[in-house]
This record gives C-alpha cells, structure tokens and sequence, in this order.
C-alpha cells in the first residue's frame, strides 16, 4: 500500500511537516518515490497568486529548450526557484541536473482573454513541454498553474526531502499533500507518481482502480484538454473529479455518486433518487472498482477524503481550528497535530465524504444517503 498524507493550515507550514508524518508511517510504503504538492502558498509566492508556476526537472539542455519555448510565448520570468542538486548522490535517486519552480508573467495579449481560454492554454502548453521533455528526455514537468507547485522524485521520502532541502522557506504553503509510494503495479516512472492535478484539482489516492480501462477510454471520449497521459490507474480519480465538477457543474457530494454509486434498492428510498438513477446511468462507465482511499483538494481550497465500498484502505481525518490534516494512519495525524482532541478524529466509511472547507474551522460529513443540492 502508498501512504498518504494531508494537511490545510490558516498558517504557513514547511512540507517537512508532511515529510515528517510520511516518515513515522514508514512501514506502509516502500520508499520508491515522493510526491509533493502545494498550493496556497506563502514566502515569495504570496503576492503572485495569479502567476502560473511551472514545476519540473530539467536538463541544463532543457532549461535552454525551455527559455526559448517560454520566450517565444511571451512569457518573462517572474521568480525562480533552481534546487541544484548536491554533489554527493542520494542512493536510489537518479542524477538529476535541476529541479526548477519558475513563475512567469503572462504575455501581454492574454489580458484580454477570458479565464477558461487562459485555463486551457495553461494546460495546452503543459502538455507540449511534456511531449517535447518525452521526446528528448530532457525534461519532466509536473504543472503549470497559478499558486501551485509540484515536486516528484524516486527514493525514500525523507530521504528526498532533505537532499533536495524541502524545508526552504520558500517552499512553506497552507495546504499541503504527499504521498509515500509503492511501486506494486508499473514500472517506476514520475508521472504515475501522486499526486495528480488538473486545472485546480488535486488527489493521491492508496489502493487499485481495476475498473481503470473502461475509465480511461471513457474519459479519453469526452475529449477535454488534458485527460491524457494515464501512467497511472489512480489518475482517473483526479480527471473524474474534474470532470464532475468542472465539466458537469454537480458539486463535490455527487463525486461519490459517481465514482461508487448506490445500488439500486437504496435509490429507490433516496429522496434525490430520480436524479441519482439517472446520474448513475450516464456516467456508469466511470464507476471505480477498489479497494481505494482517496484525498483531493479543491480549487477553493477545500480538502475531502472518500473511501470505497471495499473500504479496505485506512484513512483518518482529525485536528483543531485552523489546522486538519488527512492521514493514512493515526500514527501521521498524531506526528502532525499531536495537541489535537484526538476524540474527534473521523475515520470515513464508504458512504462517507469527509471535507474540510477553505475556512479551516471544522470537519463537514455528507453521507449518500442526504439529500442532493440538485443542479440549477
């Protein structure tokens, strides 16, 4: 199993913190790789939250294929960290030359644009620096996007962290998600490594997504800009929340009804049960098969977790005002928020979809069982 981890804080937090509960549930991942990502961000970031920042590893021969794609764009450099790799090697790690977290200005003809043709050429121009980073194997991006950054390495998570110096204060942001890989599936490679993110959605998730083919071709159909790629069978759940969402204008309570839909007895006590049949028909194809525990993370801010039918995945929820954190075991929450009412800390079960909003103040609970909020 992975192990996951995540915590929204009103105050600015090293990721170490998260590095830190990864490294107490050691024993539930294999130490084949690290994923990071952050967002709401605090340091040099704090005043550019609408600057996209690129994240990725780069060649020193990409970053120059970079700064002449970036140029040619329009697009001028706003600031700029370069993690240079230290000199002695971190064992299991390939040797990288540069690990870059760039912000840019926008080019000056996109002011005029309307938000969604800037959302998507964000995305577009993601997709072809991977293709052009896959072609030449010269550089790795892991998002483009404003108020957000990535970090994705092989090796052991704190061992990582530290090589790299994950506790740089430029690096501190108020919502944070890691996940502690084990490669049991496919063959190590950084972009199935969690978490995964699209146009303001995130998740990690821990566990097996059998149902994946019929997912993905299903997701593939819709052909909205970005659903490609799928190194991973767990990058669905991030296209699928998007896709709920972002494309269907349903709210986060109707992402379970898709993704582990009720059966049929229970629609037919269901008070938004008409709409729900009809839900579960159109969007059959993207039922999931587990078992599966997944944390996301809203565009608004908004963390939740959902578990599966199965529920063979752990997952607790727990913390104070201000600060929730989202852990695989209680041993991670504990290293985090140790002065927390641990008598409050929510373990979902498979009906359940656990959110903390961008207020930060309490636990909310929807159940599939409530009522829907139906769309207008």
């Amino acid at each position: 199993m992975c192990r996951l981890f995540a915590i929204t804080s009103k105050t600015p937090l090293s990721p170490m913190i998260a590095m830190e509960a990864m490294d107490v549930m050691r024993e539930g991942h294999d130490g084949s790789g690290v994923g990071l990502f952050l967002r709401d961000l605090a340091g040099p970031f704090e005043d550019m939250k609408d600057a996209p920042i690129l994240s990725g590893i780069f060649t020193d021969a990409g970053i120059k294929r970079l700064d002449r794609f970036m140029m040619d764009l329009g697009f001028m450099t706003k600031y700029k960290i370069s993690i240079k790799v230290p000199k002695v090697k971190l064992p299991g790690t390939p040797k990288r030359d540069v690990y870059l977290i760039r912000a840019y200005e926008y080019p000056e003809e996109w002011e005029a644009l309307p938000k969604q043709e800037v959302d998507n050429r964000l995305v577009s121009i993601r997709l072809q620096l991977r293709a052009m980073g896959e072609e030449e194997q010269d550089m790795i991006v892991f998002s483009f996007w404003p108020d957000v950054i990535m970090i994705k390495e092989i090796g052991d998570p704190m061992q990582v962290a530290r090589h790299l110096n994950f506790g740089r204060q430029e690096l501190n942001a108020r919502v944070i998600m890691a996940q502690g890989r084990q490669n049991t599936n496919y063959a190590i490679n950084l972009y199935a490594c969690h978490p995964f993110f699209i146009q303001g959605y995130a998740t990690m998730t821990n566990g097996e997504n059998t149902a994946f083919v019929p997912i993905r071709e299903y997701l593939l159909s819709r052909q909205v800009l970005g659903y490609t790629g799928y190194q991973s069978d767990s990058e669905v759940f991030t296209h699928i929340l998007h896709y709920t969402i972002h494309q269907l204008g349903l709210g986060l309570e109707t992402y379970k009804h898709i993704i582990t839909p009720l059966q049929n007895e229970a629609l037919e006590k269901h008070p938004s049960g008409a709409f729900l049949k009809q839900l579960k028909h159109s969007c059959r194809q993207l039922t999931i098969d587990g078992p599966n525990c997944v944390i996301g993370c809203l565009p608004d801010h908004s963390l939740f977790m959902v578990q599966d039918r199965k529920k063979l995945r752990p997952g607790v929820v727990g913390g104070k005002p201000g600060c929730w954190a989202f852990s695989s075991e209680i041993c991670g929450l504990d290293a985090a928020i140790p002065d927390r009412d641990k008598s409050k800390d929510f373990q979902p079960m498979h009906l359940d979809t656990t959110i903390v909003g961008p207020d930060r103040q309490e636990i909310a609970i929807c159940s599939q069982t409530d009522p829907l909020p139906l769309p207008a």
